[in-house]
């Protein structure tokens, strides 16, 4: 199982990104949760949002709610994160990951596996 995230970089406060995880090496895709966390330097990993097989529910952290959208294409194997009204506190490497478990995993250890991240840095 491979995952790959993209889309990170140096942002502006206020501004935008949207990152991208592509998910290869399996074929149930479809049939499990999505996640998406970030760890900044010295900090526990964070999670911030999950979404269902279906994209028809999402779960997301009391930080970014209302600024993060997560969004998932099961015929592309993608995920997503829509990052709006960015803050400096946001700035972390951020990790997709896949779990199998029904309802809305928010802890780490619930999820099997996980991409390498990518960096996103927010300039004040």
């Amino acid at each position: 199982v491979q995952l790959v995230e993209s889309g990170g970089g140096l942002v502006q406060a206020g501004g935008s990104l949207k990152l991208s995880c592509a998910a290869s090496g399996y074929v149930t895709f479809s049939n499990s949760v999505m996640g998406w966390f970030r760890q900044a330097p010295g900090k526990e990993r964070e999670f911030l949002a999950a979404i269902s097989r279906s994209g028809g529910s999402r779960y997301y952290a009391d930080s970014v709610k209302g600024r993060f959208t997560i969004s998932r294409d099961n015929a592309k194997n993608t995920v997503y994160l829509q990052q709006n009204s960015l803050k400096p506190e946001d700035a972390a490497v951020y990790y997709c990951a896949v779990s199998f478990i029904t309802g809305a995993p928010r802890a780490a250890n619930e999820y099997r596996y996980w991409g390498q991240g990518t960096q996103v840095t927010v300039s004040s």
